[in-house]
């Protein structure tokens, strides 16, 4: 984590949450600067197979790793545009067309040759396809984390790659050493 900014950090919505489209979600932050945060909500598997991707991007594939894994809704904003969470390809591969570095071990591509690597059996082990994105303009998620919305914890490449989908919430709590059951709803400031 650069100074205050939250690269690389898992945000927890907190119970009192309301807005549908975040409520007990925890999302990625791929990027947060001066100008506001991108990040990909982790845990909102949609009822569509990896499989239904590779088709409509007629990418034909054997590789049976990733084809029926579901595909994640990232988040609301541009939900046709797809994001691919992976850990960084091996030393001698060629990168990808538009991978952002979030950290040392997780990179997040948003170019078809990693769905085209993939389908080919020569892409990255462990990925994480999700359609859309969570975003925030200058200033907005610190406001956010303020008015006690979320809290943040530093990413655990297992709740990405190894947690089912449904127990992301209560796992990233317990990084925080949290007992979800004992959070109140309300907020307050000491």
């Amino acid at each position: 984590m650069a100074g205050d900014y939250l690269t690389n950090q898992l945000l927890v919505a907190m119970p009192a949450l309301g807005d549908p489209n975040f409520a007990h979600t925890v999302t990625l932050v791929c990027e947060h600067n001066k100008d506001g945060a991108l990040g990909i909500v982790i845990n909102r598997p949609m009822e569509m197979a990896v499989s239904e991707v590779f088709e409509q991007l007629d990418l034909a594939t054997q590789d049976l790793r990733l084809r029926d894994q579901p595909v994640l809704r990232g988040g609301p904003v541009a939900p046709e545009r797809g994001f691919v969470l992976h850990p960084p390809m091996d030393p001698g591969s060629g990168p990808y067309d538009a991978t952002l570095r979030v950290s040392s071990t997780l990179h997040v591509t948003t170019s078809r040759d990693v769905l085209a690597a993939i389908s080919r059996g020569e892409g990255p082990a462990q990925a994480l396809v999700a359609l859309g994105y969570a975003g925030w303009g200058a200033g907005q998620l610190e406001e956010e984390i303020r008015s006690n919305a979320w809290l943040n914890v530093p990413v655990d490449d297992a709740i990405l790659f190894q947690v089912p989908f449904n127990e992301r919430w209560q796992a990233a709590m317990k990084l925080l050493g949290i007992d979800s059951s004992r959070l109140s709803s309300q907020a307050g400031h000491a």
